[in-house]
């Protein structure tokens, strides 16, 4: 054995070392640090909700630690009582749910008939998807604002959900239709065989099969969708803005009133999370199995 080999050796050795200690306790025990870092900034936000303005104009949220006794849920009560807050967060849900709900519905049919369904120009047409990824959403604010004026549904929440369906659909059809595309061919012959027509197929077959790339789908459109700003403050008026239009409207006339923005930012922060949360597993689940394939 030469000198060369020996060295080489002994290098891969200290690096099966690291990587192996690198896997194990400490690794998880940096991870674990760095998640509780980001976390820092949402813990802040959500001691000062329940912390008294003059408390926070005066001291950090950290005090609260020694000073527990300043925790009151006056803010929330004062949340509560704003109208503007309440409607506006009435009108993301209704923005929200039915924005996810149709990208997901359509995304599927589409991605479903892209994959397995032939008709005339089918490889064109998902060509045309797959461009309209690349489109920015800035360049059709103003063409759509004119449009949705003509039709008189400017300034209404369904203009900014039809706006949201829009430009949700192409990253969901390309999604989904490359997902749909990976299930064995036999398993759907077997269903036809059995009588199965392609609407049955579509929801007995295809759709359980496609759960955890449909649940992914839902999670980032729901949370694109509930952190919007740019396309609520164009299409949306005072009786349709959603929760992030109102908060950015109550710090440019109420500078001060910093207990109603704190615990309405944290409602606007904690209803993605839990979203999330919820469908954690499903999530995990598509992203692993379009990686896998």
């Amino acid at each position: 054995m030469t000198t060369l080999d020996t060295t080489v050796r002994a290098k891969r050795s200290l690096a099966s070392r690291v990587a192996s200690r690198a896997s194990g306790g400490v690794l998880q025990i940096f991870l674990i640090l760095v998640a509780l870092f980001w976390l820092v900034p949402t813990l802040g936000l959500l001691v000062s909700s329940f912390r008294d303005p003059t408390d926070i104009a005066t001291s950090g949220w950290w005090k609260v630690f020694t000073a527990p006794g300043q925790l009151t849920a006056k803010s929330y009560r004062s949340l509560l009582e704003n109208d503007a807050i309440t409607q506006s967060l009435l009108n993301t849900v209704w923005i929200t749910v039915p924005a996810t709900l149709l990208v997901v519905l359509i995304g599927a049919m589409a991605g479903y008939a892209f994959a397995w369904m032939d008709f005339k120009g089918r490889d064109w047409w998902f060509l045309v998807v797959v461009a309209l990824l690349v489109v920015p959403v800035q360049i059709a604010l103003i063409p759509l604002a004119d449009l949705f004026g003509k039709i008189g549904i400017f300034g209404d929440i369904i203009g900014v959900v039809l706006f949201h369906v829009g430009f949700g659909l192409p990253f969901a059809i390309f999604l989904l239709r490359n997902f749909f595309a990976e299930i064995p061919r036999e398993l759907l012959e077997a269903a036809r065989l059995d009588g199965a027509g392609e609407t049955r197929l579509f929801f007995t077959v295809v759709l359980p099969l496609g759960a955890p790339a449909i649940a992914s789908l839902g999670i980032f459109q729901f949370l694109w969708v509930w952190n919007d700003m740019l396309v609520a403050l164009v299409f949306s008026d005072s009786e349709s803005q959603p929760l992030t239009v109102a908060l950015q409207q109550q710090v440019r006339q109420f500078g001060n009133n910093i207990d109603v923005l704190a615990p309405g930012a944290f409602i606007s922060m904690v209803i993605p999370l839990v979203v999330f949360f919820a469908f954690q597993r499903q999530f995990v689940s598509g992203v692993m199995a379009g990686a896998v394939k």
